[in-house]
């Protein structure tokens, strides 16, 4: 698990031997099992969650008992309640697996001394959070501008290795539609 983190940092910084060693050191391994929890809303996310194998989810519930999901995570992408674990304040969100689970955690309050012994590090998240940013702005358009069917496409491309073993109704929620407004629309043959 603590190689594909460093490969995963590695892909945007480069770190020397005291940096891994540094990185490692305040890493914890966690095992979560599918539809287990990983945070609730209203709980306080205290680290940053890397995940090394498996997938994970993060979603609302609305006040009619809709989910609304807003991120997949399968193996390589980092998730989490960003409100929560930046001003340590009750989430708003829900991450849970979809598949049994390894995460890495880095707990915020080791993350702030990371940054200063491991400059690098601090680059590497300013370089996350702007491609998070640049990804959600992108999602916001999408879901204002296009069709089901577009954005359903939009999908596949962003999580091909998803596509076949997500269940339907997440997708669905992913990409704002019903399940079953999904199903119907799948069936209908493409046009040329």
């Amino acid at each position: 698990m603590s190689n594909a983190l460093i490969r995963n940092i590695e892909k945007l910084v480069a770190l020397d031997a005291a940096a891994v060693d540094n990185i490692l050191a305040v890493c914890k391994y966690k095992t979560i099992k599918k539809k287990d929890f990983f945070l609730q809303e209203g709980e306080v996310q205290r680290s940053l969650v890397f995940v090394a194998e498996g997938c994970l989810r993060s979603y609302s519930i609305d006040e009619n008992g809709f989910e609304h999901i807003l991120q997949f995570a399968p193996p390589g992408w980092w998730i989490g309640d960003m409100r929560s674990s930046l001003d340590q304040t009750p989430a708003s969100l829900n991450i849970d697996a979809v598949d049994e689970s390894e995460v890495v955690l880095i707990a915020m309050k080791d993350l702030e001394k990371l940054y200063d012994t491991v400059p690098m590090l601090d680059r590497f998240f300013r370089i996350l959070s702007e491609r998070s940013l640049a990804a959600q702005q992108h999602r916001v358009i999408d879901a204002l501008s296009l069709s089901a069917k577009e954005r359903y496409n939009n999908f596949c491309s962003q999580y091909p290795s998803l596509i076949t073993c997500l269940p339907q109704k997440y997708v669905a929620s992913y990409i704002g539609i019903t399940p079953e407004f999904l199903s119907k629309m799948l069936k209908q043959p493409v046009k040329k």
